[in-house]
């Protein structure tokens, strides 16, 4: 039986509660991985982004989000300067 295609939830860079960095998809209870470094979290949420066709979101320490980067099929992508 083959798997329907939906669409995994975008996944989201933040400081986790005690130290470190997070990453977790916007349905989960909690964090999918917790690294030392936000570079560390990024690294490894662009590789799931990558697979699942996602937005990585990432928030800065001031919980602003900081950057989106989507490696989904965008049928109407932005004029991305920042990469």
């Amino acid at each position: 039986m083959s798997k329907p295609n939906k669409k995994s939830p975008n996944i989201w860079v933040t400081q986790h509660p005690e130290g470190g960095w997070q990453t977790r998809r916007e349905d989960a209870d909690r964090a999918s991985g917790r690294f030392p470094t936000q570079q560390d979290a990024i690294n490894n949420a662009r590789t799931m982004a990558k697979r699942d066709g996602v937005e990585v979101i990432v928030q800065g320490k001031d919980g602003k989000i900081r950057s989106k980067d989507s490696y989904g099929k965008d049928p109407n992508p932005p004029k991305d300067k920042e990469h």
